[in-house]
């Protein structure tokens, strides 16, 4: 079955500090049929949710701070008038230099998605290729995350972990009951870090789409990090590819 195809708003982040609500209209306009946000660029929520569902699309998930004690009520309260169930963070690379400092912050994905789990909200982890290109005993911290935090999902990136040099084909038939999102994202796989639309780039996207486990699999959602051609041109680049592919539908 075709899942929707998201935006991460990261992607247009510049265009959003100015004007997001033409951002957002920008993206219906393009097809897209839902959002995941990384900030309201000083908007209220339940401004920006009106907005949304005035444009016919919905919130697929967003990109929050670590869900702790002392926020988890505020996160739960945007979710939920967003529309939301998807809440996902990640931790930077020197975080993880050392197996003890992986299963430090093994323990706080696990922690955070207890947090969460009253509210009827699921936590996960956006990785980057640092959770790929090394290995303590044995296992990638990518490994050890999901199996230290058995209620935490994989919002996996699947240009990083390719980058990482990961079999991304085999890492979704691996751990595809743990992925509802995958981040489709693409570009050029040697040393230097180049991002493209989806479909111009070396990541085999369709084989990882493909793999991914559709009875859990709820969301295609576009990144672009950075881009030498025009933002908004990729975006929709990507989202008309996807289409095209029958990898991912739109709102209608």
């Amino acid at each position: 079955m075709k899942k929707p195809i998201s935006v991460q708003l990261y992607s247009v982040r510049e265009a959003a500090g100015k004007d997001f609500p033409s951002v957002l209209k920008r993206i219906a306009q393009i097809g897209y049929a839902g959002v995941e946000f990384a900030g309201l660029h000083n908007f209220e929520a339940k401004e920006i949710a009106r907005i949304v569902k005035d444009l016919g699309m919905t919130a697929s998930s967003a990109h929050v701070a670590l869900p702790t004690k002392e926020n988890v009520e505020q996160l739960a309260q945007d979710a939920t008038v967003l529309g939301y169930k998807f809440l996902i963070s990640g931790f930077g690379s020197d975080a993880m230099k050392t197996e003890d400092g992986v299963r430090e912050c093994a323990e706080k994905f696990a922690q955070a998605s207890e947090l969460v789990k009253p509210y009827g909200l699921q936590f996960g982890m956006h990785n980057h290729w640092w959770e790929f290109d090394r290995k303590f005993g044995g296992k990638t911290p990518y490994e050890i995350f999901l199996n230290t935090a058995p209620e935490m999902f994989s919002e996996l990136d699947i240009y990083w972990s390719s980058k990482a040099g990961a079999d991304t084909v085999k890492v979704v038939r691996t751990w595809g009951k743990r992925i509802p999102l995958l981040h489709v994202k693409d570009g050029d796989l040697g040393e230097k870090i180049v991002h493209k639309a989806v479909g111009d780039g070396k990541v085999p996207v369709q084989s990882i789409i493909t793999a991914a486990d559709d009875s859990v699999l709820q969301w295609v959602v576009v990144e672009l990090d950075a881009c030498e051609t025009d933002m908004f041109e990729a975006v929709e680049k990507s989202y008309d590819w996807l289409v095209e592919k029958g990898l991912g539908r739109g709102r209608t």
